[in-house]
């Protein structure tokens, strides 16, 4: 049973005005690449290969010029409309008929994750869902999060709390999350919250009751950006143009996931480096194919 990747690209931006004032804002540029590019290397990297990203009806277009139906990468993406944003948990509402019965991973576009064997930990977790799986990030200021509190085993949750005055963990839940079949059927039972939204918290919750949420700390070394703000955009912008200055290396690009991972040819790598061989990104993808022949 194949696992099914909605990205959340809905939402108005409106901490980032007036850059999003005209373009929605998962168009942005983090350092050489738009955003979305960032969170749909995050599916890829888990092995997802049907995608259905979620938008506002004015981005529809935009987004189906820039990524199309996914087959250059040997993916699947189609496309659904979010009328008004009402919650993170309305995703798999709008997504239902997309998801079927089959298990699925959830992002929000605007996070950023990486890390090294950071697609080994997401396929780890494919393998076998049982309930919801979440990831937790540590930070300096947890009481601005909502808080993930382990078991003595590492992996059950004990609880989640938004924004606690009494953080028990440093621990923060970040934007990707994974359901067995069947989540949006639990979605649907939700009842909106007092700022009438389907909240991520409270599906979780519902897992949570069950004992069926399980979370993975991203340790030591791990990089995750909720790129909403100018501060966090420019900061993870930077973050990848010093890595690239210092190693040569890029992340999160589209076309390298897909030829690592067998989804396409050295020849459709090859017809997909011709029309931009002038930018760096093409010399990039370019050398990798060098690299391998060498």
């Amino acid at each position: 049973m194949s696992i099914k990747g909605i990205l959340l690209a809905g939402g108005n931006g409106t901490r980032l005005y007036p850059l999003t004032a005209q373009t929605n804002k998962h168009l942005l540029p983090v350092y050489d690449k738009p955003l979305i590019y960032y969170s749909l290397a995050t599916l890829m990297l888990a092995g997802v290969r049907e995608v259905l990203v979620i938008t506002r009806p004015a981005d529809a277009a935009p987004y189906s010029a820039l990524l199309g139906d996914g087959s250059q990468w040997g993916i699947s993406i189609t496309y659904a409309i979010q009328p008004e944003p009402a919650g993170i948990a309305q995703a798999f509402l709008i997504g239902r008929d997309f998801i079927g019965n089959n298990p699925c991973c959830l992002v929000l576009g605007d996070n950023i994750f990486f890390g090294h064997g950071f697609g080994t930990t997401l396929q780890q977790v494919t393998k076998h869902i049982e309930g919801a799986h979440i990831f937790g990030y540590r930070v300096r200021d947890p009481e601005r999060f909502g808080v993930i509190e382990y078991g003595p085993d590492g992996r059950k949750v004990l609880s989640i709390e938004e924004k606690p005055a009494k953080p028990k963990s440093n621990y923060a839940a970040v934007g990707l999350y994974f359901y067995a079949p069947g989540v949006a059927d639990v979605a649907a039972a939700l009842k909106p919250s007092a700022r009438g939204e389907l909240e991520i918290t409270d599906l979780n919750n519902v897992y949570l009751e069950q004992g069926n949420l399980y979370a993975t700390r991203l340790e030591r070394g791990f990089s995750w950006y909720d790129a909403g703000t100018p501060h966090s955009l420019m900061e993870a912008g930077q973050f990848f143009g010093m890595m690239e200055r210092h190693q040569g290396l890029k992340a999160s690009c589209p076309e390298e996931i897909a030829w690592r991972s067998g989804w396409i040819t050295d020849a459709d790598l090859a017809s997909l480096v011709k029309p931009i061989a002038k930018s760096e990104y093409g010399q990039y993808l370019a050398a990798l194919l060098n690299e391998k022949g060498a």
